[in-house]
């Protein structure tokens, strides 16, 4: 995990938009429409976070669609997990 990835996070509107993402993909303009930001804003921050890996982008004839990348986000939370666990569980795991 670099520190691309927590900076991501550190937004609350890249959160927002990670959560508009949990369940399908969406276009730029459709993820827009969900703040009360201007468009520009919105897509530096969805720059922000396809630079972190957090989200995949794919053009579809004249749009942009974004989905979440799942692999990333599941390497977080097994890293958080292995953070968080207890220092037997992780002796445990070395040998």
């Amino acid at each position: 995990m670099n520190d691309d990835f927590f900076q991501a996070l550190a937004s609350p509107y890249r959160r927002e938009i990670i959560r508009l993402l949990k369940w399908k993909s969406l276009s730029a303009g459709e993820i827009a429409s969900h703040f009360d930001i201007s468009q520009p804003s919105v897509s530096r921050h969805l720059d922000i976070l396809k630079r972190a890996g957090i989200v995949t982008a794919t053009r579809r004839a004249n749009q942009i669609f974004y989905a979440l990348n799942l692999s990333v986000l599941q390497e977080f939370l097994l890293e958080a997990a292995a953070l968080f666990s207890p220092k037997e569980e992780l002796a445990d795991e070395k040998n």
